[in-house]
């Protein structure tokens, strides 16, 4: 029996009425990472945001926790952590107030324990009562995660959310998502470029070019790759060269 997550169906969505995803089918279950990379405007952002709710579905479907995001949306984002761009983040608010709204969106009186001692371990602890638009790019960066992780969500979706983290930090997210991996707690997608997180971390790998899915790593490839340095990364680059040439 599988716990799947989320299951997206022939998904296609468009910028300008010009399509940036075609036909995309993804499955998630628990205790999963996805690392999902893929060159710069292949894709990987609005996926993500599809997913979310934040883009429109031009055609195809979305499903979290079996609740469609277009049709069930209150539904489909209880099981959902996203972790949003840390410029939107409100600049008059504290860190505090921002993790009590979210909180209380979530039917929660305060932030969770767990949320607040990944807040201690990130070193945010003493920032949260300053206002967001006093923070560092790398401490928004921080809020966000905590943001995406509050409640216990079952599915997380990241997009470069290690960027502007310093090494002890980012160190400590990994850990600390691992560990919700490992006890089944929730799944992880990851977009981003870094391939040290994504060999490290990741469980499977899907690699995006120009808006569609060209290449897996199952969990048995991956450990095949991590036995040899700089594999990925090789494997990556044929996949898309593959895809270049004239059929």
């Amino acid at each position: 029996m599988t716990d799947q997550l989320l299951r997206v169906l022939g998904l296609r969505a468009c910028y300008e009425r010009r399509d940036v995803l075609h036909g995309i089918d993804l499955a998630i279950e628990r205790g999963e990472w996805l690392g999902l990379m893929g060159p710069n405007g292949s894709g990987k952002s609005t996926l993500l945001a599809c997913i979310a709710g934040r883009h429109p579905v031009a055609a195809g479907s979305v499903f979290i926790g079996g609740n469609d995001i277009t049709r069930d949306a209150l539904a489909a984002k209880r099981s959902l952590g996203f972790a949003v761009d840390p410029g939107l983040l409100p600049k008059a608010l504290t860190g505090r107030q921002c993790l009590e709204v979210f909180a209380s969106a979530r039917g929660m009186t305060v932030p969770d324990g767990d949320t607040l001692e990944l807040a201690q371990a990130l070193q945010m602890s003493s920032a949260l009562g300053l206002p967001v638009g006093h923070y560092s790019y790398g401490m928004r960066q921080k809020l966000a995660v905590l943001l995406a992780v509050l409640g216990d969500p079952a599915l997380i979706l990241l997009d470069e959310a290690f960027n502007g983290l310093d090494p002890h930090s980012g160190l400590v997210l990994q850990a600390a998502l691992r560990a919700r991996i490992a006890a089944q707690r929730c799944a992880v997608i990851l977009a981003t470029h870094g391939l040290s997180i994504i060999e490290r971390c990741s469980t499977r790998v899907a690699l995006l070019h120009e808006g569609r899915f060209i290449r897996h790593w199952s969990a048995n490839e991956l450990a095949e790759v991590r036995a040899t340095s700089g594999a990925l990364e090789q494997a990556m680059a044929d996949a898309m060269l593959s895809e270049a040439k004239p059929s």
